[in-house]
């Protein structure tokens, strides 16, 4: 079951900008794209631990600050060459208001 809570507007974030939510199950990385698509998942790449909100956004992707991997905003996995992947989050966009899968967040915390 979803539990969808309220995390902001979107027009706190810039278009092809990030904003990272701090969690109990760590910091979430939250991306809207040129097209307005709003996506969430672990601010950590697979590699490194790099933080992913402070990379460059291209269309559903970002490319890590530390060591240029590109992680699908989508899906999380690294793409190319590259393997290994972040936990993502459900989100949606209603009436101006980005809402989170607090529930995603539990059981997260539960497989921990």
């Amino acid at each position: 079951m979803n539990d969808f809570i309220d995390i902001g507007a979107l027009e706190d974030i810039p278009s092809q900008g990030a904003r990272v939510l701090r969690t109990h199950v760590g910091c979430v990385a939250v991306f809207r794209t040129a097209e307005d698509e709003v996506f969430a998942l672990d601010d950590a790449c697979p590699h490194k631990k790099g933080p992913l909100s402070n990379g460059i956004q291209h269309g559903r992707s970002v490319t890590c600050p530390l060591h240029n991997w590109v992680i699908d905003l989508s899906t999380g996995r690294a793409t190319g060459a590259d393997e290994g992947g972040v936990a993502t989050y459900p989100v949606q966009v209603r009436g101006g208001r980005i809402l989170l899968d607090a529930s995603s967040l539990a059981a997260r915390l539960a497989a921990q």
